[in-house]
């Protein structure tokens, strides 16, 4: 078990990104088989990812949620099939329910990916500090089904900075060490497109709360926005990269993403030119 995030996840790693759902966004029903999130999560460690992020339900704009019971169902599986295959990659398990994430950590996860940011399920902090697991807390306006009806915010970067530093102090006061949590500011989860814009251009400001930053803005619908397509749900893979290397330039260590060697890439080209000239 990784003792802190920067060591598992150095900056800048990709997360990878396999959802166990029929109705995510951006791939859906492609891995609800749980042999075909097996060999997802082998072609994203082929391709670079640092760590896989597994989730079994879906939390797009307008989603209801399912029970603890179905995304059990939907996600042991996967566990049980990576753990038998003996996956080498270290894995996430992205849920805000304590009961997924502890049968998550036993079968072998070593992250909960929380977007609630221990709120939605008050035992989750203690399963996360027994299983000496690490975090990722993330900003969200509201919940999944109704996030997207008109967010407002009267300073998005101060506003989700202020958020991300108080429950940063909460999950450390449940006992679980800073070192081992990351921040995430919640890109396109109760925001509109400026929103996320203004976040990303001030990246600083949530970096300078001393935990490492996580953004996934892959295939994400703003990007769509702003590329010019106003019907389209998916943004293109091509914004995505841009704005993953905008991202890491502007203090992100972890980008989530859906297509992780061309993020892996991007990132490494960025590094490089940041090595090479000093850059900060």
């Amino acid at each position: 078990m990784a003792r802190s995030i920067e060591e598992l996840l150095p900056r800048p790693s990709v997360m990878g990104v396999v959802n166990v759902t029929p109705d995510s966004f951006s791939d859906p029903g492609r891995h609800l088989e749980p042999m075909a999130a097996v060999a997802a999560v082998a072609d994203a460690a082929r391709d670079g990812a640092a760590i896989v992020d597994i989730g079994g339900e879906s939390t797009r704009p307008g989603s209801l949620g399912v029970t603890v019971e179905e995304e059990l169902r939907r996600v042991v599986p996967v566990l049980e099939g990576l753990a038998e295959a003996g996956t080498s990659v270290p894995l996430s398990v992205d849920t805000s329910k304590a009961e997924v994430a502890r049968r998550g950590l036993e079968l072998g996860a070593v992250m909960v990916n929380d977007v609630t940011a221990l709120r939605a399920d008050p035992a989750l902090a203690e399963i996360i500090g027994e299983h000496r697991a690490l975090l990722c807390l993330m900003h969200m306006l509201g919940e999944p089904r109704t996030m997207q009806q008109e967010p407002r915010y009267d300073d998005v970067v101060t506003e989700v900075a202020a958020f991300l530093e108080q429950r940063l102090a909460f999950a450390v006061a449940a006992g679980i060490p800073e070192e081992r949590i990351c921040l995430d500011p919640g890109i396109g989860f109760g925001k509109a497109t400026r929103h996320n814009i203004e976040l990303l251009l001030g990246l600083r400001t949530i970096a300078s709360l001393g935990r490492p930053v996580l953004v996934g803005v892959s295939r994400k619908r703003f990007l769509a926005r702003i590329t010019g397509d106003d019907v389209g749900i998916v943004g293109p893979l091509s914004a995505s990269v841009a704005v993953a290397v905008l991202a890491y330039e502007r203090g992100a260590s972890i980008i989530r993403a859906h297509d992780v060697r061309e993020h892996v890439e991007a990132l490494e080209a960025a590094h490089a030119f940041e090595l090479v000239n000093g850059w900060k």
